[in-house]
């Protein structure tokens, strides 16, 4: 049954997107660690088990995450042979540090963007982006696309897109955020963490989602 599937995939990429096995999500959430096993999800005879909503209300609970963007990870697995319900702006990482593609409150603008399909994640502002090099492996790869929501509440543990008001773009996990600044952990061990100033941060939105 292709819902079945698609929320048990929802529930392993809400995992993937903070560095969890299922397993660890159920234990971040106050669950018991088989709770999202495999071999919980169909019976001997083969009858589909599916998870409660206690279960699933518990890890949005544990990870910040919303329903809206727990539907976005519903659709995603499934999105592209399915007929997506919308398009959303999508250019390159490097593009996204010059001028002309981000208004004032950081929401895509202007020409020069391409679309792709996506499905309705509830937020009229979501956009992609094409990663490129390799600064952000082994999470982000070259080619890799990841959809961003402005809309989405960011949280300590996050991965999020910030750029500066001198138009660097990065793509980093959040760390300590305070009334002054906010501190940036690299998804590579090869590139230092950041601090910035919150003064001088032009946005930071939420990552939602990544190609596979």
């Amino acid at each position: 049954m292709q819902m079945h599937k698609q929320i048990w995939d929802a529930i392993d990429m809400l995992a993937e997107r903070h560095g969890l096995s299922p397993s660890g999500l159920a234990r971040l959430a106050g669950l018991d660690p088989t709770t999202f096993n495999r071999s919980k999800r169909q019976a001997a005879n083969g009858k589909l088990r599916w998870p409660s909503t206690e279960s699933i209300a518990k890890i949005l609970g544990a990870t910040g995450a919303s329903m809206v963007e727990f539907a976005g990870l519903f659709a995603a697995r499934d999105s592209a042979p399915h007929g997506p319900t919308a398009f959303i702006p999508l250019i390159g990482f490097a593009q996204a540090g010059s001028e002309g593609y981000f208004d004032d409150a950081g929401f895509p603008a202007g020409a020069g963007w391409e679309e792709i399909a996506f499905p309705e994640i509830g937020d009229e502002h979501a956009y992609a982006l094409e990663i490129a090099g390799d600064s952000m492996t082994p999470v982000y790869r070259d080619g890799e696309r990841i959809v961003v929501s402005p809309a989405a509440n960011a949280r300590r543990g996050d991965r999020v897109v910030t750029k500066t008001l001198a138009g660097e773009v990065m793509a980093k996990q959040l760390g300590r955020m305070t009334a002054k600044r906010v501190e940036l952990q690299s998804l590579n061990p090869a590139y230092a963490n950041r601090v910035i100033e919150l003064a001088d941060l032009a946005f930071l939105h939420r990552i939602l989602w990544v190609s596979q």
